[in-house]
């Protein structure tokens, strides 16, 4: 048995929905047609590719062939979810097969998900890193530990995960992957950073008081409601300085990376008068049941963990020192991911 990273960044629910993992390539053919093997898939690509440098071809060749045949019926495959910036975790159930009927990404695998909507906070940094890989499938092995934990973990809740980790990181030495350290593993990196120290180093209350900061760094007039039967409003905010124009925005705040459901939302909504908007923030991320209730009620906005970490990152220089201090960053330049040598 071998374990497997997948990148997708195209492909969305579908993939869990029915069952599948899948990488792009579509101007390449059912691979099971092309003969000679890795070489056979090169001269494939340069046929729709002639400009291509030898090496850029012999990577992407490298890549579908792994796909096609190096990936066994049994391996366990770890898929980070580009949408939630989630990660997923299952086992491969069948051979390769090429889906002519689907409009994208036919170069496909069936999957049985058995861990889904993972938060990347349950993970080491340096398992993290090493998912983050710029390239399409990649064995993992450095951190295979954390990984079939997660898989073996008693259920797929956030908490008995991440103490099955725990329990493996105990009895293990972790070493930081040394895979180079391009543009977007940086960039994943540093956004993983931003959502842990969200996590782990604020309280709650605290969260409370960085959402309404974070709030005036975005332009908004905003306060931490000081009574208990709110009814699940923790934060008042307006556009107008003195509070007293509409529309007013009413925020609730959950610190915690798991899935919110529908009734928590709607709590909130509940609490929404007329002309009023309703804002929801959290570290994780929602149902698809609450994310139906968003696209069915004007004036609510539901923010994921990810979106506010690009806050973060959008309006860090606006944010007082307190929160400076509490997620450290600094400005760099980093290699592009596509340069070539």
């Amino acid at each position: 048995m071998q374990m497997w990273g997948i990148h997708n960044d195209t492909l969305t629910n579908e993939l869990v929905d029915e069952g599948f993992v899948s990488i792009g390539w579509d101007d390449v053919a059912d691979l099971r047609t092309i003969p000679d093997g890795r070489e056979g898939i090169k001269r494939a690509l340069l046929t729709t590719n002639p400009d291509a440098k030898p090496q850029s071809i012999a990577g992407q060749a490298g890549v579908l062939y792994r796909f096609g045949t190096d990936i066994a019926v049994g391996d366990i495959v770890v898929a980070p979810y580009k949408p939630d910036s989630t990660v997923n975790i299952g086992t491969v159930t069948g051979t390769y097969y090429y889906d002519q009927n689907a409009r994208t990404h036919q170069h496909r695998l069936p999957v049985e998900w058995k861990r889904v909507g993972l938060s990347r906070t349950v993970f080491t940094q340096a398992a993290l890193y090493e998912i983050g890989s710029f390239i399409s499938v990649f064995q993992i092995r450095k951190h295979s530990e954390e990984f079939i934990a997660a898989l073996n973990s008693a259920d797929g809740s956030i908490d008995v995960v991440a103490d099955s980790i725990d329990e493996v990181l105990e009895s293990t030495d972790e070493s930081a992957a040394s895979d180079e350290p391009r543009a977007s593993r940086i960039e994943r990196h540093t956004r993983d950073f931003i959502l842990e120290c969200l996590h782990r180093r604020i309280s709650h209350n605290e969260f409370e008081h960085f959402t309404a900061a974070l709030l005036r760094a975005l332009g908004y007039e905003a306060r931490v409601t000081q009574y208990s039967q709110d009814g699940g409003v923790d934060v008042i905010a307006h556009r107008d300085p003195l509070g007293v124009e509409p529309p007013q925005i009413k925020v609730q705040c959950k610190h915690r990376v798991s899935t919110i459901g529908a009734p928590e939302v709607q709590q909130l909504v509940g609490t929404q008068g007329p002309g009023e908007l309703s804002l929801f923030v959290t570290l994780g991320n929602y149902s698809r049941d609450a994310l139906n209730i968003e696209r069915q009620r004007p004036g609510l906005r539901l923010l994921t963990g990810e979106d506010v970490v690009s806050l973060v990152v959008e309006n860090y220089s606006n944010l007082p020192e307190k929160w400076r201090s509490q997620i450290p960053l600094t400005s760099l330049l980093v290699v592009a991911d596509h340069t070539e040598l």
